[in-house]
């Protein structure tokens, strides 16, 4: 398993939720687990996924993302899941 965190965050709007998870969806990438949470009128969304089955490979992933978040006005994050944790290690 090819685990990723992604992160969005920014202003909220209508269809953020929408918007990431049809791309996801269309390039094969599974949800394993998501939290969103609003605090005064930010967004805020946390997603680990499984990359095993991604039509396209990691970097291609992750810059389509970001694109998609230049369009909708939030900021996408894409992380490997190895390195996200040493860099979060206390």
């Amino acid at each position: 398993m090819k685990k990723t965190v992604i992160t969005v965050v920014g202003k909220d709007t209508v269809g953020i939720i929408a918007k990431v998870c049809t791309y996801l969806a269309n390039n094969k990438i599974n949800i394993l687990d998501i939290t969103q949470t609003i605090v005064q009128g930010y967004f805020n969304m946390m997603m680990i996924v499984d990359l095993s089955e991604a039509t396209k490979g990691f970097d291609v992933i992750s810059d389509e993302l970001e694109q998609i978040g230049v369009e909708i006005g939030v900021i996408i994050k894409t992380q490997r899941e190895d390195i996200f944790d040493k860099m979060h290690r206390i």
